[in-house]
């Protein structure tokens, strides 16, 4: 550690790992369960909205479906939002604070995720207009605590174990994917039980049950619950010392809070303080940040820009692809409620094999194998997968292949978690320094939610229809992607074991190198 760094700051990269490591994994983590939960819910209920609001919508015997613009508002408008708040909440949290900012994104999380359940009238345009206006709030609400979450944890956290423990706050996201889908075959399943029906293919009129309607808004409202539970322990988090230091320049609060939390003595150190925030007081848009991590910038933008690409076009089709792996029926052979369990059910399944062990090997392997080796690894892996799926598409979409089919489907989850789908949320959150930390994590998840829209608007139009060739198109599209993601990691560099302000440059390192290039300069210029 460099000797001009403070106290306090020394103090949280040396703490032992303790109680309020763990409680602050958990606050920042069920932010991101109840993120995910919101976020993917919505892939397990889109064709119950379909057979409900549009039933005569398909001419070929099929059951109604969204069109395809309405099917895209209603799966894209939340990750719209999402982008939206990432920079609008990202830019507040380095002006008035992480905690006062924090507490800001979950009501609104809270009160979105009722609301979206709710509707202003009965007809199709009332219900889906509703749906898509708070579940663009609700994406908003989500959006902030991106780089909340993130950077709240990597300020807390000590430097041997920080990338495991944003890490871990990431992995409540498997955790939401897999509730989502439990929560939703569950409530199919009651309702199923109370409301029996014959299948479409039997009876097209009686097949959609009208108790169904109150299946999916109770789906979506449940999204609430984890978001206002965790709401106490939020506001009771002390700011973060490095805000409270480096941004509010008060140096005695921040020894207090830290002192309080870690249960030792910390020196105030004002006067130090002054120097340290001379030293690093230039903004995002000064050549001494371009200089400094202009490159950094670049790469975990593209990165995350490409990763959510492929990470959203495989959780918002898969519903598309399971009647083609032979995990669900087909839609005319079962009822409204059943195709609702059946989607539910292989999302769990999926999620639970393939998505959730990804996550935590990240968290037990990022502090031995690094974030940059993870990431390329992850990204390798992935295009590997998807070019085998894409190019022997037609021999593996059959029923005697469905297992091989559901296992390379699978594994394409596991390296987008065990892999980029986690560094790219690590790494923002220790690269950049802290008076804009905030930002530019709100600026790379931003750019990730852009390639989610990609993947909404464009690569979900390829699968909506099942057709085979445009699935396996699809693959091939998302399989270049991933290795472009690979390339692109290369301007990302290794954090793993430094302080946050030695990787920044903020504890006067970058100064000391730039100082004797200068001077090494102007002696060689000299002795011309």
């Amino acid at each position: 550690m460099a000797s001009n760094n403070l106290s306090v700051l020394e103090a949280l990269d040396t703490a032992r790992t303790q109680w309020y490591h763990a409680k602050a994994i958990v606050i920042a983590g069920m932010g991101f369960f109840t993120d995910a939960y919101d976020l993917f819910c919505i892939s397990t209920v889109s064709k119950l909205l379909g057979r409900l609001y549009y039933p005569e919508h398909t001419t070929d015997g099929n059951p109604g479906k969204l069109p395809t613009h309405i099917n895209n508002a209603v799966i894209g408008v939340a990750l719209v939002g999402t982008l939206s708040g990432q920079l609008v909440f990202g830019w507040l949290g380095d002006k008035l604070g992480r905690k006062k900012v924090y507490g800001i994104t979950l009501i609104l999380m809270v009160i979105c995720a009722i609301c979206s359940g709710l509707s202003f009238g009965f007809s199709p345009k009332a219900v889906i207009g509703t749906l898509c206006f708070f579940r663009f709030w609700l994406g908003f609400g989500i959006g902030g605590d991106y780089p909340l979450s993130a950077t709240i944890m990597s300020e807390y956290a000590n430097k041997r174990t920080r990338g495991s423990f944003i890490a871990a706050v990431f992995a409540m996201q498997g955790v939401g994917i897999i509730f989502a889908g439990l929560v939703s075959m569950i409530v199919s399943h009651i309702f199923l039980k109370a409301n029996r029906a014959p299948s479409y293919e039997d009876n097209p009129v009686l097949s959609t049950q009208k108790n169904a309607d109150y299946a999916w808004r109770i789906v979506l409202m449940i999204g609430a619950l984890p978001a206002l539970l965790t709401y106490y322990w939020r506001i009771q988090m002390p700011e973060t010392g490095r805000y409270t230091a480096v941004i509010e320049g008060n140096a005695k609060q921040a020894a207090a809070d830290m002192g309080r939390v870690l249960d030792i003595e910390i020196q105030a150190e004002q006067e130090k303080l002054a120097m340290f925030k001379a030293n690093n007081d230039y903004p995002l848009n000064s050549r001494k940040f371009i200089n400094r991590h202009g490159r950094h910038l670049i790469g975990t933008m593209t990165t995350w820009f490409l990763l959510d690409i492929a990470f959203y076009s495989q959780n918002l089709t898969q519903k598309d692809i399971f009647p083609v792996m032979g995990l669900t029926k087909k839609a005319k052979q079962v009822n409204a409620l059943e195709e609702m369990f059946e989607t539910s059910r292989a999302m769990f399944v999926i999620a639970m094999f393939g998505t959730f062990p990804g996550y935590w090997f990240t968290v037990a392997f990022i502090e031995k194998l690094g974030r940059f080796n993870i990431q390329l690894m992850g990204f390798f892996m992935m295009s590997i997968f998807m070019f085998i799926i894409g190019i022997k598409y037609d021999a593996l979409a059959t029923h005697e292949n469905r297992w091989l089919f559901a296992g390379l489907y699978g594994l394409t989850f596991f390296f987008a978690n065990f892999g980029p789908n986690s560094t790219t949320f690590v790494l923002p959150a220790e690269l950049f320094p802290t008076r804009v930390r905030s930002t530019c994590h709100a600026m790379s998840a931003a750019a990730g939610k852009a390639g989610a829209m990609v993947g909404a608007f464009g690569i979900q139009t390829y699968t909506l229809q099942g057709d085979r060739h445009k699935i396996k198109k699809a693959m091939i599209i998302l399989a270049v992607t991933n290795m472009l993601g690979f390339f692109f990691t290369f301007l990302v560099t290794e954090t793993k074991g430094r302080s946050l302000e030695e990787i920044s440059g903020e504890d006067g390192s970058k100064d000391k190198a730039e100082a004797q290039m200068s001077n090494r300069g102007d002696r060689e210029v000299q002795e011309i």
